[in-house]
């Protein structure tokens, strides 16, 4: 029983923990998403989509 307690609660945890990681990738898109829309120009757009590239 103590086995299978363990088991299901490391399985729900690793559940959660992908869960959470799915939703802060998502919102990161979201906000680089905006950043990016915001641009002027299409210049300014390449620019930010490098700066992106090189630092992540």
């Amino acid at each position: 029983m103590y086995a299978y307690l363990r088991i299901f609660g490391t399985t729900m945890f690793a559940y959660l923990l992908n869960k959470l990681r799915s939703v802060l990738e998502r919102s990161e898109h979201s906000r680089r998403d905006t950043y990016l829309a915001s641009s002027v120009d299409l210049c300014e757009l390449e620019r930010r989509m490098r700066s992106f590239e090189t630092h992540g």
